[in-house]
């Protein structure tokens, strides 16, 4: 106990004396090892179960699927070397490379990838992103238990090299879904041989450029170069060791004494901002990632739609933005900046009076009469700034007294899949830079819809979209789902989107922040900034 004060002490001394951030001293003549802070435990390195982003940016690194994205966010063989597409672009043809292998120096086979998706939509798996492979022939129905048998699904292996795949409909955004971790391939033999322990070092077998070769859990992480990786080889980065610390001034602390060569926005504590802004290693970025206040639609006094109009037109979003320091743009539209079917005229705006109306309207003038009800969001980054924020709001502009829960990251995670409370923080980044990567997030299938909120019309709407080429025509699709989502319904209401703000050492090159937060750290190098 006394070891940790006083490393927290001396934390404080160089977070106090601005650090010693002497990046322009570094010698990286020899330098091979990247560190970052990923500020949490993964949940899950099973890439048919993970649903957050701090597990995809290390499977993003460890594995591959049948594509990848290019600079300029454009699907591009990676595992598939090529493929065709049919003239009523319902199947798509496959051929893998020849010279593909996995960690454990097997070969890559077209049964890899049938056997890792028809296991993600075993509903015995329970899945989240099982939703994510539905435009497939009979996903749905084996999903959902309408079929039984696996040998149905419209993805077959015609040889050891040929995937063949069918769909119900075309789906232009299709090879960009296949970026994604829950596609990428997966082992039988191993998963089947080591239970629940096939996801540690010593049994995991990848297939991307590094592999797993230490994790102390809830400490420490580390990945180093796969030799054998069939595509291109590190800059610079020959390892990457990844810190687990929550604490975000010692985060900084260890950066700018040099122990750490990125920060992320998690690690950033948000009173320090205005200072590292004035910083040459700070780096901001919008990202294709939004905001919102969830709530359990099934759940008293959340089941009245007035009383989440009330909730939402109480959110005043500038001042959010403020609170935490810049690192979120307000919005209203679901569908996030920069991207297809964007509307900033959509949504809940902030609007005092009409939540008290709201509010009355359900039955609680001035609050009188609301239950007690209780806030969730992850105890992680500026959360906890955000939660009091909020809590203000709702109890200046209607009158209703809020409490706030804050759980670990993975506990969160499974709150909300298991028994959402009536309301809670949540967010989405892209998995692949379209709509339909948000919009179908909310069916009544999605595995990853915690609020309980069922609309057949939102449904129709969306998947109807998916399937328009027009794009004008595709877009007016979207408004009119976004507002049954986010104006009538009102299952979300979304208020921010993100924004990265990174502090990144000046010889670190190719970590510079992505809309979609891609990292890939083989095309990352160390540059020597001395000279």
């Amino acid at each position: 106990m006394k070891n940790k004060f006083l490393i927290f002490i001396a934390l404080l001394f160089l977070l106090a004396c601005g650090g010693n951030n002497n990046s322009e001293n570094t010698d990286i003549s020899n330098k091979d090892t990247l560190k970052i802070n990923i500020g949490t435990e993964p949940p899950s390195l099973d890439w048919s179960l993970a649903t957050d982003s701090t597990s995809f940016s290390i499977l993003n690194n460890i594995m591959e699927g049948l594509t990848r994205f290019s600079d300029k966010h454009k699907a591009e063989p990676a595992l598939a070397e090529s493929w065709e597409v049919s003239d009523d672009g319902k199947t798509y043809t496959f051929h893998l490379r020849e010279n593909a292998v996995w960690t454990d120096g097997k070969p890559l086979t077209a049964q890899d990838f049938v056997y890792s998706w028809s296991r993600i939509l075993n509903p015995n798996i329970g899945a989240d992103y099982a939703y994510f492979l539905f435009d497939i022939i009979n996903a749905k129905e084996y999903n959902s238990g309408k079929i039984n048998d696996p040998s149905k699904l419209g993805a077959k292996a015609v040889d050891d090299k040929t995937l063949v795949v069918e769909l119900k409909r075309p789906a232009t955004y299709f090879p960009g879904l296949l970026t994604f971790m829950a596609t990428f391939p997966m082992r039988k033999d191993v998963v089947e041989s080591k239970g629940s322990k096939w996801t540690e070092p010593g049994n995991i077998v990848t297939i991307g450029p590094y592999k797993l070769t230490n994790w102390a859990h809830h400490s420490l992480l580390e990945i180093e170069e796969f030799k054998d990786y069939w595509g291109e080889k590190p800059k610079g980065v020959k390892k990457v060791k990844m810190i687990m610390n929550e604490n975000q001034t010692s985060t900084l602390a260890l950066y700018e004494s040099g122990e750490l060569d990125f920060l992320d926005s998690t690690g950033l504590p948000p009173l320090e901002i205005p200072r590292l802004k004035n910083s040459p290693d700070f780096i901001s970025r919008t990202a294709f990632r939004g905001f919102y206040i969830g709530f359990n639609t099934k759940k008293k006094p959340f089941d009245n739609p007035d009383v989440r109009k009330a909730f939402g037109s109480a959110i005043d979003r500038k001042s959010i933005s403020e609170l935490i320091q810049g690192a979120g743009i307000p919005a209203t539209s679901w569908i996030p900046e920069n991207m297809l079917a964007h509307n900033p005229d959509i949504g809940l705006k902030f609007n005092p009076e009409d939540a008290r109306q709201y509010l009355a309207k359900a039955g609680f003038p001035d609050g009188k009469g609301f239950p007690k009800i209780t806030f969730l969001f992850p105890d992680r980054a500026s959360n906890r700034i955000l939660a009091e924020g909020l809590q203000s709001m709702w109890k200046t502009h209607l009158g209703v007294e809020v409490k706030l829960v804050n759980e670990e990251w993975k506990v969160y995670l499974k709150t909300l899949d298991t028994n959402a409370p009536p309301i809670f923080r949540a967010g989405w980044g892209a998995d692949f830079p379209d709509p339909h990567n948000f919009m179908n997030l909310f069916e009544c299938g999605s595995g990853n819809n915690e609020t309980g909120w069922c609309n057949p019309e939102y449904d129709r709407l969306v998947e109807t979209a998916a399937e328009e080429q027009d794009q004008v025509k595709r877009i007016e699709l979207y408004n009119k789902a976004q507002k049954i989502l986010t104006e009538k319904d009102v299952a979300i209401v979304p208020y921010i989107n993100a924004v990265q703000q990174n502090m990144i050492k000046p010889y670190v090159k190719g970590l510079e922040p992505d809309p979609l937060n891609l990292i890939y750290f083989n095309k990352v190098e160390f540059i020597d900034v001395t000279q």
